[in-house]
């Protein structure tokens, strides 16, 4: 694949060369340059420049310069554009060989809506006449956030209930209240169009896991419900498009150098500019960064980087040729449910165990080295943590084939390995008499406990608890594909195009239970019976192999899909859009003996008495095909140029996730696709001072699947209705030096037709019961200050409601806000910030533990709460 990369590069230089028009190196060419200032005078960076008449176009650097060469004399009008600014036209008049210096002013209002968008859409059009709830965030505005990870980022957008408490990776996303096990399971992310893979959530393989945010970006698009499913598989809750920088005729660099309190190194570096003015461009950057991750787990919690850049060739009338690659390695701690406790409704942490900084995942067993079934060593690297790496290569190429009809297509091919390693905890916390009677069937007295490392006897008044070694490696591929032709016939703009999509994911499992003792850093524990002299672990491992699984998925997509859009009047637009899925899912699972087996190499020791194990056993292959419609219907009416009104009806599904396949290969005919029909009402208003987007929407689901994995390496396998009513609401104002951005989502999400019996033979009924893992109300409070021309102050108010861990409701998760704030100051070319997130170190429950409901010790739950408070300082250089 290497190779394949480079020669691929190099046919496409050859091409670009080969083909130079000989007007690219006119020597008589005008060159207009400048800057776009706001109204208080100051640069703004990730402008859109272009020049009317020539369809040329350009964005400002980070130091809010712009420039074009090879102008030909004349008369032209200049146009800028931003989101937060109202649009700037200028009439200019150039001669031959002059260069003209041409700088633009931005008159700021609270937020634009002739911004254009791209995402979920068949043509690029402006926000006031698009029939969708949309959020979009350029590159100075994601910098301005700071945020710590992918998911923190998408915190911000309403209807989005986001977990970011597990890291920088492996997070959940809950699009408009919809439930599930995690991930992006109903929410497609995209990188330029194309998905990061093709299935969000695949088991420990959650989409943000193989998407990092660095100097590269250029803007993120995010829609909810809305045409979604026209326009990307299994995504009816929206679509996530990071957009990436390109290349233009000046060169530009940016790098940066970012440190914190939890001994972070990072450096980003990102560079652009032309091969050949007007011609050929590149833009090319990545990260390398490496810190101790905000909970202590002894040891280098993330180190890793990335380096990715695309090549542009343009051809007349605005057509291109892009080819783009990303290459990404990089471990990150994965942080899981902690034991705390609850003192009177206030969640609280235990003694020896910081609430805000402690994880189970500890260096005092980092290393796992345990015999297997048949022969041979299993071995696995905790400070691996999940650590993927991606390659990927693809291209993407735009031709206006007449004044009419236009041609797009783009590609990718990614590949991933995954070798996620992450610390769960399985039962507990017990007391010792907890654990004796629960767990040995014997008494307290009988039982001894001392640490591994030095033979101390454990504290009897200590709790104690098994944490989980689970180990998954992952070789998952996929190649994408999509073409279009989009018609001009002008009153109406009708796209049509072609879907395919190629993926496969082989997975294996083999996860392993240690015994510790309940404190920060936790270390392992070895038990022995006195009575019987019976070890029950060995080297603080309580069961070998617990679980192994050895399985594959695959999907073959080929699906058509048409959208049009229809300009009855100056004022009303409609749009339709019309998708047809033909898709195949295969693969096989193992049939493993649960439990079943005894290794028999440890003398007087239960640790290797319940092995899992494949061998010996056949698999089961199965089939799933998918054929579904998708359709949506929306009107859109400008009131004015300020306000808008939107309506929308869509219908979208979900196929059934990889866990569902494997729990469910011998039958598949208790599988059904997720039906989503959502109908949206959205109303955009903006002017210099005050905008708002609110978007009412009704929810109703059928067939959602239930699959986490429970601590005895079972599935939830449930399936359920949910309805949800809510109300998104994004608003901006800006006065004088103030400027306020106030975002809240209030719904109702609720079970119906859920009952049924569980597999202890009892019967449940939750119909009526509120969606898990779901607040009814959340937003977010951003004021900043402009103290001076270059210094600006901000402070973040995050608050969530109540919310339930499991369908039941019986345990609740209080209500929680958060608080960060941050100061930024620039100073010509230089950029310094600092961040601090979770200031006055709330524990914030974002999830119970969905694999252990129950705990022997009544004062004492697991749960998963927002990381503690942390500081970021950064300086940013321009060049």
């Amino acid at each position: 694949m290497k190779k394949l990369h480079q020669y691929l590069g190099t046919l496409f230089l050859m091409f670009c060369l080969f083909f130079l028009p000989n007007k690219g190196f006119a020597q008589n060419a005008a060159k207009i340059f400048g800057k776009v200032l706001d109204d208080s005078g100051v640069t703004v960076p990730g402008a859109n420049v272009s020049i009317k008449e020539t369809g040329k176009s350009t964005v400002t650097n980070e130091n809010g310069e712009y420039s074009f060469s090879n102008i030909e004399g004349g008369t032209y009008i200049i146009i800028a554009t931003n989101v937060g600014y109202k649009t700037f036209e200028k009439k200019i008049a150039v001669k031959e060989g002059e260069s003209l210096e041409v700088n633009l002013l931005l008159e700021g209002e609270s937020q634009s809506l002739k911004e254009v968008v791209v995402t979920g859409s068949s043509a690029p059009r402006s926000k006031l006449e698009s029939s969708v709830a949309i959020t979009t965030m350029g590159a100075k505005a994601i910098e301005d956030r700071a945020p710590s990870s992918t998911a923190a980022l998408l915190q911000t957008i309403p209807g989005f209930v986001v977990e970011a408490s597990g890291g920088e990776i492996g997070n959940n996303l809950f699009a408009r209240g919809i439930p599930s096990a995690g991930a992006y399971e109903y929410v497609q992310i995209q990188e330029d169009g194309l998905p990061v893979f093709e299935d969000g959530a695949l088991q420990f393989a959650n989409a943000d896991t193989f998407y990092r945010l660095d100097e590269t970006v250029s803007k993120m698009e995010a829609v909810r419900g809305g045409s979604a499913s026209i326009f990307a598989n299994n995504a009816p809750g929206g679509i996530i498009n990071f957009i990436s920088k390109t290349g233009q005729n000046e060169f530009k660099g940016r790098a940066k150098f970012t440190t914190s309190d939890y001994g972070m190194f990072r450096t980003d570096l990102n560079l652009s500019g032309a091969l050949i003015q007007d011609k050929l461009f590149f833009n090319v950057g990545g990260f390398y960064r490496a810190d101790n991750g905000v909970r202590n787990t002894g040891f280098t919690a993330n180190k890793g980087g990335q380096i990715k850049g695309n090549i542009t060739y343009k051809f007349d009338d605005d057509d291109y040729l892009r080819v783009n690659f990303k290459h990404l390695d990089d471990r990150n701690a994965f942080y899981l449910p902690i034991p705390l406790k609850s003192n009177n409704g206030k969640v609280e942490g235990i003694p020896g165990f910081n609430p805000n900084y402690g994880t189970l995942t500890s260096v005092n067993f980092s290393h796992l080295n345990v015999p297997q079934y048949g022969g041979g060593t299993f071995s696995a690297d905790l400070e691996d943590g999940s650590h993927p790496i991606i390659n990927s290569i693809g291209a993407e190429f735009k031709k206006k084939i007449s004044d009419k009809v236009t041609f797009k297509n783009a590609f990718k091919n990614t590949n991933i390995d995954l070798n996620y390693n992450a610390i769960f905890p399985n039962g507990g916390p017990w007391t010792q008499d907890g654990y004796a009677t629960s767990v040995q069937n014997t008494t307290a007295s009988n039982l001894t406990y001392s640490y591994v490392d030095n033979g101390q006897k454990l504290d009897p008044n200590a709790l104690i608890m098994r944490a989980d070694l689970w180990h998954i490696d992952k070789k998952m591929n996929n190649f994408a594909n999509n073409f279009s032709f989009s018609f001009d016939l002008d009153p109406v703009k009708l796209t049509a195009g072609y879907y395919y999509s190629n993926w496969k994911s082989n997975q294996y499992w083999n996860w392993n239970s240690y015994l510790v003792g309940v404190s920060d850093n936790p270390r392992l524990l070895n038990v022995k019976d006195n009575t019987t002299g019976v070890d029950h672990t060995w080297n603080g491992i309580e069961r070998i192999t617990w679980l192994e699984r050895d399985a594959q998925t695959k999907g073959l997509l080929n699906d058509i899909y048409a959208d049009a859009e229809i300009k009855a009047t100056d004022n009303l637009t409609f749009n339709a859009g019309l998708r047809y899925n033909k898709d195949k899912y295969s693969g096989y699972r193992d049939n493993a003996r649960f439990f079943a087996e005894n290794l028999g190499i440890l003398d007087n020791n239960t640790a290797d008495d319940a092995v899992t194990t494949v061998k010996g056993n056949p698999y089961t292959y199965w089939r799933y095909d998918v054929s579904e419609w998708s359709y949506t219907a929306a009107g859109n009416y400008k009131f004015s140029d300020k306000m808008a009104s939107y309506v929308r009806y869509s219908h979208g599904f979900r196929s059934p996730i990889e866990e569902s396949f494997y729990d469910n290969a011998a039958d598949l005919s208790k599988l059904q696709n997720t039906e989503v029909n959502q109908f949206e009402l959205g109303y955009k208003y903006a002017s210099s001072f005050f905008s708002v987007n609110a978007n009412l929407f009704h929810m109703g689901l059928k067939n959602v699947a239930f699959t986490d994995i429970l601590s005895d390496g079972s599935s939830e396998n449930k399936f359920a209705d949910v309805n949800n009513i809510g109300l998104e609401v994004e608003t901006n104002a800006r006065y004088s030096i103030v400027k306020l951005n106030f975002t809240f989502t209030i719904q109702k999400p609720e079970y119906d037709n859920f009952t049924g019996t569980n597999a202890d033979g009892s019967t449940f009924d939750f119909n009526g019961n509120t969606a898990r893992r779901i607040p009814k109300f959340f937003c977010n409070l951003r004021p900043e200050v402009d103290i001076t021309k270059d210094l600006t102050a901000y402070v973040q108010f995050s608050y969530y409601d109540k919310k339930f861990t499991n369908q039941d409701n019986r345990q609740v998760l209080p209500a929680y806000k958060e608080v960060g704030a941050g100061l930024n100051y620039t100073y010509n070319n230089l950029r310094f910030a600092v961040d601090a997130s979770n200031l006055f170190n709330e524990i914030g429950l974002t999830e119970g533990d969905p694999r252990q409901t129950t705990s022997a010790a009544s004062d004492v739950f697991m749960a998963r709460p927002i990381l503690g408070r942390a500081f970021r300082f950064s300086v940013a250089i321009n060049f």
